[in-house]
């Protein structure tokens, strides 16, 4: 076999630790610990989490990778069921806590597992639109000023308390949006397109809405805000509502959606959005993590059809790290 050197025209370096900024592609073998080493790149990829304990769809989520949040939601079937029911994510397992006050359905949520914040939603029949919020502190759930529009499926943003809601189905499908201080919520500057079912990303003074439904068809527009006003950002590759997403307004991420139940995934720099890894599971209705950056963020719940799913997904981004190829014998 042909020596490395005669390959590539080089040798490979012997050191006695890793190098602290190796380059793409660089190889080295630690006379240390006896271990041919390089650095490379690693593809983005989704891997199957632990499952919901019941499968949900139209619920609420929020938090992080390894410390994710679930709550409400509609659990068919055999008929409508419309829970309250909240669950917490530890980056392996869920488990079931405290319910909200009031059991809906495509309802919006943002914060973290310890602070959040669901606001919206929707009983039955459909015309029972809400507008309650409450807050969650890491083991119950406690009522809140209302929503000045109840809406269901809205998109969300920010913090417990400093959140954000925007669009969603109001009787028409509207643009408003509206800012939350921990207390009260205040209308806003609307969205330049009005729809339903868009996602978000960010925070209250830097926020991300895209996709969703124009009351026509699905749609791929983005728009950013600055605390004041929406401006118009790049399209999404793939229009869609009914989705999930996250992340931040200049490191978005959206998965999943309708129509067709989507497995597409897209990252945003601010942008504009390029295509990543696909969802395993295409699904619509589903919920994310939407406080994790979009290098590592959750799916979880859903549907695949009418069904409503208990599968979680996690989500890694193209890193670079150094690798191990071979260790001495």
């Amino acid at each position: 076999m042909a020596a490395y050197k005669t390959l590539k025209g080089q040798s490979i370096r012997q050191v006695a630790q890793d190098p602290t900024n190796p380059v793409i592609g660089e190889i080295w073998y630690n006379n240390t610990t006896g271990v041919l080493k390089g650095y490379t790149f690693t593809a983005a990829a989704w891997a199957s989490g632990g499952n919901l304990t019941t499968g949900k769809m139209g619920s609420g989520g929020c938090g992080i990778q390894t410390a994710g949040l679930i709550f409400g939601g509609n659990a068919p079937p055999p008929t409508t069921n419309l829970v309250g029911q909240t669950e917490e994510y530890n980056g392996s397992s869920w488990s079931e806590q405290n319910d909200l006050n009031t059991a809906r359905q495509g309802l919006g949520g943002t914060g973290t597992q310890t602070a959040g914040l669901a606001f919206g939603g929707r009983l039955e029949p459909p015309t029972s639109l809400k507008d309650e919020t409450e807050e969650y502190n890491g083991t119950s759930w406690a009522e809140q000023n209302n929503l000045n529009t109840a809406r269901i499926n809205p998109g969300s943003a920010g913090t417990q308390t400093a959140g954000l809601a925007f669009g969603g189905e109001a009787n028409p499908i509207t643009a408003d949006t509206e800012e939350y201080n921990g207390t009260s919520w205040s209308e806003q500057n609307n969205l330049g397109t009005a729809r339903e079912n868009p996602e978000g990303a960010g925070t209250q003074t830097a926020a991300l809405a895209f996709g969703g439904y124009d009351g026509t068809a699905a749609t791929a527009v983005t728009e950013e805000y600055d605390g004041t006003s929406w401006t118009a950002g790049g399209a999404m590759g793939t229009a869609r509502y009914s989705f999930a997403g996250g992340g931040t307004q200049t490191a978005g991420i959206a998965f999943g959606g309708d129509p067709g139940r989507k497995t597409a995934t897209e990252l945003y720099d601010g942008t504009s959005w390029t295509s990543t890894q696909d969802l395993t599971n295409g699904r619509s209705a589903l919920a994310s993590a939407n406080a994790s950056p979009n290098s590592a963020s959750l799916a979880f719940g859903g549907r695949t059809s009418t069904t409503a799913v208990a599968l979680t997904e996690e989500f890694t981004g193209e890193v670079t790290a150094s690798v191990t190829i071979t260790t001495s014998t």
